[in-house]
């Protein structure tokens, strides 16, 4: 009996390398000061490849910024697995861990802070409201959760993103010790 293996295509693959180093090269340098040529430079393939692949700028940021969302999806996923048949604070306690995990690595925290900045182009914000409306409805409906204990949950997100992207945890002073008051992140 042989064994037969499934292989993505050329394309899926570089389209997988290409995501990859969109987000890392996004990350750095936002929507506007990433040129295209240098995602490229990054997966190891032409210009001419990515437009093939993303036929705009726009395009291949934004199914940069799904790709994100897919992953933090997926670290709510495994966050939730720590806790089967938990409470709705608990579980949302667990994926708030393993999402704070998932962006000690801060490509895609800053992916999604350079979307945030990148909003005046609608097809950014619409799969920034996208992601979102994902996530939110993902950890309402695997929790339990009520709409004010998501929100809760949502905003420590955002929260913990303010104190990771501008190392309150490190900062004096009262008022970031109010900040960072328990909130998980990881550097």
């Amino acid at each position: 009996m042989s064994r037969r293996r499934i292989a993505l295509s050329t394309s899926d693959v570089r389209r997988d390398a290409v995501l990859d180093s969109a987000i890392a090269e996004f990350a750095k340098t936002g929507f506007h000061g990433t040129p295209i040529n240098t995602v490229a430079a990054a997966a190891g393939i032409s210009p001419a490849y990515v437009f093939k692949l993303f036929p705009s700028k726009v395009e291949l940021f934004v199914a940069a910024l799904d790709r994100c969302f897919e992953r933090v999806e997926g670290a709510l996923a495994a966050g939730a697995a720590r806790t089967p048949g938990g409470d709705p604070e608990q579980v949302l306690h667990e994926m708030g861990g393993a999402y704070a995990e998932l962006i000690a690595d801060k490509s895609l925290l800053m992916l999604q802070v350079h979307a945030l900045s990148a909003a005046d182009v609608p097809e950014i914000a619409e799969g920034v409201r996208r992601g979102l409306r994902r996530v939110t409805e993902y950890a309402q409906s695997r929790s339990g959760g009520t709409g004010e204990q998501v929100q809760h949950f949502m905003a420590y997100g955002q929260l913990c993103h303010l104190i990771t992207t501008l190392g309150l945890d490190a900062s004096d002073g009262a008022w970031a010790t109010a900040l960072t008051a328990g909130i998980r992140h990881y550097d």
